[in-house]
């Protein structure tokens, strides 16, 4: 396994969150805008993991919410660094969503996010 991939699978990055009631919309589902937060903040931990650099969000693409997730759910968001650039590197989230009292999961959510590594004068500068 080359460095390059050993890198990027250490940076793996799961959190695992509560749909509470004030994070859901008027039909008692997780809010699009708070699960883009929580995808774009894990997406952000595993492109920091993974270049030990300061990195911004420079985009997110194809988000596609698949099944809704009601409330009183936990979710898992995995967060893994697909693609090296230069300067950036490109991480793929995926949502999944699990009853709290029976056993199984699916995926509900996944998107990818865009990052910039930064220098102390916020120019890009190379991620590794």
């Amino acid at each position: 396994m080359s460095d390059l991939q050993q890198k990027m699978d250490d940076s793996v990055t799961r959190i695992f969150k509560v749909v509470f009631p004030n994070t859901t919309n008027h039909y008692d589902t997780l809010f699009g805008g708070t699960a883009m937060q929580m995808m774009d903040e894990v997406a952000f931990i595993a492109a920091t993991r993974f270049s030990r650099k300061k990195v911004v969000t420079v985009s997110s693409s194809q988000i596609d919410f698949k099944v809704p997730i009601p409330a009183d759910t936990i979710v898992e968001l995995v967060a893994r660094v697909v693609e090296v650039g230069t300067t950036s590197c490109e991480v793929l989230v995926e949502v999944f969503q699990e009853d709290m009292y029976r056993a199984g999961r699916k995926e509900s959510i996944t998107g990818t996010f865009t990052f910039v590594s930064v220098d102390d004068h916020k120019r890009p500068t190379p991620i590794l």
